[in-house]
């Protein structure tokens, strides 16, 4: 039975309201533009396919895809079959047709304001075109989409913002950390190390993602006491004097003072300063707490400190052997450690020798093969190591794939959208072992020679500084800044190991003339 236009006109303001409200609150633009799809699927004279895409303009003036439905996403590679394949976004402020590949398309523009933003690409069935009222109701459902678009670039903002006002609160609590670092014997990749472990066995402990990020934070605070220590106990070369070590000991009572506050990371620091050298079985100050009366924070610390500073060697001291470490840490089970967080230990040995291959304090030597167990593969893996991308550098090589982890996560990222927060939180670590990685890489370089230093110092600096520039783009477009960092990530890694990274193989051949120059 034919509607009369009343009723038409009836059932079109249902399906404007209808859109109003299926924004949602997830901020997830692929289920946004299916639940868009359905609504528009209930009007037949549109002649829809259930299938479309989002486009969003960046700063250069590309049209990036940041949402499908019925397609795969092309950030994961470009293919001839998908159907938008060579798609060249047309800058409309009206509705238009367009084809592409024999596919008919109807193009919807997207504005905050009078600006354009982007486009809803969608398909249509046959040689369809819209007479004038379906474009006046098409233009219509632009703008609704327009607001919610809008609407869901200014929450990622603001949830960036949000995240940025709580770093720069975490950096100000882990730069006071660092200061500990200059009054011992320690270095700063101790304090690297030391966080990383007491990460990895809190995760085989089975702490909440939530858990282990707090600790991440608060772990660096666990020795800054040791900045009320005086210099001639704090530098002295030889073992200390009991009424020396009693001193020393004051430094969980100063931490603990250093750190009051209602603040729940500064909470969280205090109880890891003040508890970290409480022992299992009430032997430990300064309170003699026992098993659980100990938080539990202070129980991964203490293990994760001590067994860092075993097999790391000072000035004052040879490193253990990583056996013989282990056995001791097992030795002291009901001792001076929880058992369950030593059993946790063990089953996160193959992440804690990562860990310790990753973060290393020496210059890194061409020849060093890294004793690495297999590691489980991340469930997102766009970007794959194979031997075809060995530098010929075995250390190296273990930096490389951890760069390859880390993206992947970052994909991961996106392709569950799992949100601004989690964006920024993967991409600053990514940033943050970059700056670590390439030190480790110069450093090699310098010592043995290397005669395209310069070079990769200029590669490396405009990498950060790209990063550097996305999370500014991240500002005024989020939901298209996360598209193109993935690419230019993939790009620029593979591009950079294999026509750069890939000579340093020389370094090994250098490394055997300057040694048997020297015998």
């Amino acid at each position: 039975m034919k509607k009369n236009p009343q009723t038409q006109l009836l059932d079109i303001g249902k399906l404007v309201v209808e859109l109003s409200m299926v924004g949602g609150n997830d901020n997830n633009l692929d289920a946004l533009l299916e639940r868009v799809l359905v609504v528009l699927g209930k009007l037949p004279r549109l002649h829809l396919q259930h299938k479309g895409a989002i486009y969003m303009y960046s700063p250069h003036n590309n049209a990036v895809r940041v949402a499908q439905y019925g397609l795969s996403p092309d950030w994961f590679q470009e293919s001839e079959s998908d159907p938008l394949f060579g798609f060249q976004a047309i800058f409309s402020n009206e509705c238009v047709t367009s084809s592409v590949n024999n596919q008919n398309l109807l193009l919807l523009p997207l504005k905050n304001g009078p600006t354009p933003v982007g486009q809803v690409v969608l398909f249509t069935k046959h040689d369809w075109s819209p007479v004038s009222a379906e474009l006046e109701f098409l233009t219509d459902i632009s703008r609704a989409f327009s607001g919610i678009i809008t609407r869901f670039l200014l929450d990622d903002i603001l949830r960036l913002r949000e995240i940025e006002l709580e770093d720069a609160r975490t950096d100000a609590i882990r730069r006071l950390g660092a200061a500990s670092e200059y009054r011992d014997n320690e270095t700063g990749m101790h304090i690297m190390r030391m966080t990383c472990i007491s990460v990895v066995i809190a995760k085989a402990l089975g702490l909440s993602e939530e858990e282990r990020e707090l600790l991440s934070i608060t772990a660096p605070m666990h020795d800054v006491g040791k900045i009320g220590i005086a210099d001639a106990i704090m530098l002295k070369p030889d073992r200390l004097t009991p009424a020396e070590f009693d001193i020393m000991k004051t430094h969980t009572e100063i931490g603990g003072r250093l750190l009051l506050g209602s603040d729940k990371l500064l909470e969280t620091a205090r109880l890891i300063a003040i508890n970290h050298h409480e022992n299992w079985d009430g032997s430990g100050y300064p309170d003699g707490l026992q098993a659980e009366q100990i938080p539990i924070f202070a129980r991964i610390c203490a293990l994760a400190d001590v067994f860092d500073a075993l097999v790391s060697s000072r000035p004052y001291k040879e490193a253990w052997s990583l056996q013989r470490a282990i056995d001791w840490i097992k030795g002291q089970a009901g001792h001076k450690f929880d058992p369950a967080v030593v059993n946790a230990f063990e089953a996160a040995m193959p992440e804690i020798m990562r860990i310790r291959e990753l973060y290393r304090d020496e210059v890194i030597d061409p020849h060093h093969l890294p004793h690495m167990p297999e590691l489980p593969y991340r469930e997102v893996r766009w970007i794959s190591w194979d031997e075809s991308l060995s530098v010929g550098i075995s250390t190296i090589d273990e930096h490389h794939r951890y760069l390859f982890d880390l993206t992947n996560d970052l994909v991961s990222v996106v392709a569950n959208r799992l949100g601004a927060r989690e964006l920024g939180r993967v991409l600053k670590a990514l940033s943050e072992y970059a700056v670590i990685h390439f030190r480790a890489e110069e450093l090699m370089m310098e010592h043995y020679r290397y005669d395209r230093l310069e070079l990769q110092q200029e590669q490396h600096e405009l990498f950060l500084k790209r990063l550097h520039d996305f999370r500014q783009e991240l500002h005024e477009n989020p939901l298209v800044a996360q598209h193109e960092i993935l690419i230019f990530l993939k790009n620029w890694l593979i591009v950079h190991i294999r026509d750069e990274d890939s000579r340093l193989s020389a370094l090994i051949w250098q490394n055997h003339k300057q040694s048997a120059l020297e015998v």
